[in-house]
């Protein structure tokens, strides 16, 4: 897709997301909330349902927990408006209550097409039902901070999948936060090595892959293309990816760190 196609498709899901009436949530809300962010995005953020703040506002994220998130992008450097954050859940549960299974099938044609325009490289699940989209039949306690392909029936052709701890969690808990910032650290690896696997598979003709016009969504989380990671290094809160910045036009060319 193009930038503009990408757009249009994801304001015509957000049309649809606002008016839906799928589920029992729809009587109870304020305003529905589809996601925000760039179409051109290589990075999608996924969480569990809004907040009371997100549904009085329509916006994914802008509570305590969108505090959190905040930081936690920070640390590496990434800012809001360069990622896309959604949610399984468009419209908030009463009283905040977990999504019950219905409520989260009604949303999943949504967050597919959602996913199927971005064509994201990396999607971050930000919770345990989250998590279950992406990682079926894991417990969030046992695979937060890892990675695994992503099954292409989300809607995600070809993306890696990482999982956090939902950061209302780590808002509650300074363990938990310390362990978030740890987990987010390992985002900007997965990335490089999530786009470069895509460009490998692209070359090669892999016909499972649906490969992007090449450069259409190069750099827009501030990651910097290069021929190799030569070196990667994930501490709390920060990560060190170092970049051998060298080709056959300038083999004298040095190494770049980022993050």
């Amino acid at each position: 897709m193009t930038h503009a196609e990408r757009r249009a498709a994801l304001e015509a899901i957000a049309s649809e997301v606002r008016a839906c009436t799928r589920c029992r949530l729809a009587s109870g809300r304020t305003n529905a909330v589809p996601g925000e962010g760039s179409p051109d995005t290589e990075v999608v953020f996924v969480g569990e349902g809004p907040g009371y703040n997100e549904d009085r506002l329509g916006r994914p994220f802008v509570g305590r927990a969108g505090g959190v998130l905040m930081e936690l992008l920070g640390s590496v450097e990434w800012r809001r408006e360069d990622v896309f954050i959604t949610n399984v859940d468009k419209c908030r549960p009463p009283s905040n209550r977990d999504p019950e299974p219905d409520e989260i099938a009604a949303c999943a044609p949504y967050l597919h097409r959602q996913l199927e325009a971005i064509d994201p490289a990396l999607v971050v699940t930000l919770g345990r039902f989250s998590l279950g989209t992406f990682m079926p039949g894991t417990r969030i306690s046992q695979v937060h901070g890892t990675v695994r392909p992503v099954d292409p029936e989300t809607g995600a052709a070809d993306a890696t999948v990482l999982a956090l701890y939902h950061p209302a969690a780590a808002d509650r808990s300074p363990d938990v936060k310390r362990q978030s910032f740890e987990d987010i650290g390992h985002a900007p690896t997965a990335l490089l090595e999530a786009r470069a696997r895509r460009a490998a598979r692209s070359n090669t003709g892999d016909p499972g892959i649906n490969a992007a016009d090449p450069g259409t969504n190069a750099g827009s989380t501030n990651v910097v293309s290069a021929n190799a990671v030569v070196g990667v290094m994930a501490t709390p809160g920060v990560a060190t990816v170092t970049i051998d910045l060298t080709t056959d036009d300038d083999p004298a060319a040095a190494d770049l760190t980022i993050f």
